[in-house]
C-alpha cells in the first residue's frame, strides 16, 4: 500500500464518520458521502466502482426523500390535512435550525429536539389556524408528525451509517 492508498483510504474513513455526524445533525452528511465517493471514483479509480457510486446516490436520494416527507406522513396519518403536512415540514426545518442555536450546548441532540418539536409544532398550528381544528385535533395531528419526523432521523441516520459501512468497506476490499 503506498501513501496515496493511505490517504485516499483515510480521506475515505473521515467523511463516513463526518457524513454520519451532518446526517444526524439534518445536514447533507449523506450528500458528502456522494461526493466524495465520486470524487474518489475519478481520481482512485480502483477504489470505488460505478456501480458504489450509484448505489450510494440512490441510498442518498432515498433518505431525503423519507426525511422530507416523514413530518408530513406522520400528520396526515392522524388525519391531518394538506396545509399540516406542509406546516410539519417548514416547521421540521425551522425547528432544526432553531434547536442547533438553541440547544449549543447538547450537540446533534439539540437539532434532532428542533426538528421534531418543530415539525408537530407546523403541523398544529397549520391544521389549528387553517383547517380551524380543536386544540385537542391540533395537538394529535401535531404529535402524529412529531413521531414521523422522529422516526425520520432513525431512519436517515440508519441508512447514513449504511453508507458510511459501505464506503468504508469497498475501499479496502478491491
Amino acid at each position: 500500500m503506498d501513501w496515496m492508498e493511505v490517504s485516499a483510504i483515510s480521506v475515505v474513513i473521515l467523511t463516513a464518520i463526518v457524513g454520519v455526524v451532518l446526517t444526524l445533525l439534518t445536514l447533507p452528511g449523506t450528500w458528502l458521502m456522494v461526493l466524495v465517493a465520486l470524487l474518489m471514483e475519478i481520481w482512485r479509480p480502483a477504489m470505488f466502482s460505478w456501480y458504489t457510486v450509484a448505489g450510494l446516490g440512490a441510498i442518498a436520494l432515498i433518505a431525503e426523500a423519507l426525511e422530507l416527507l416523514s413530518g408530513a406522513a406522520g400528520a396526515k396519518r392522524v388525519g391531518g390535512g394538506s396545509k399540516a403536512a406542509t406546516g410539519a415540514v417548514i416547521g421540521g426545518i425551522a425547528g432544526a435550525i432553531i434547536g442547533t442555536i438553541l440547544l449549543a450546548f447538547l450537540p446533534i441532540i439539540g437539532t434532532i429536539i428542533g426538528a421534531v418539536v418543530g415539525a408537530g409544532s407546523g403541523a398544529a398550528i397549520a391544521e389549528r389556524y387553517t383547517n380551524k381544528a380543536t386544540w385537542n385535533d391540533a395537538a394529535r395531528i401535531g404529535a402524529g408528525a412529531a413521531v414521523g419526523r422522529a422516526a425520520a432521523v432513525v431512519i436517515k441516520g440508519s441508512l447514513a451509517a449504511g453508507m458510511a459501512v459501505i464506503m468504508v468497506a469497498a475501499a479496502f476490499i478491491k
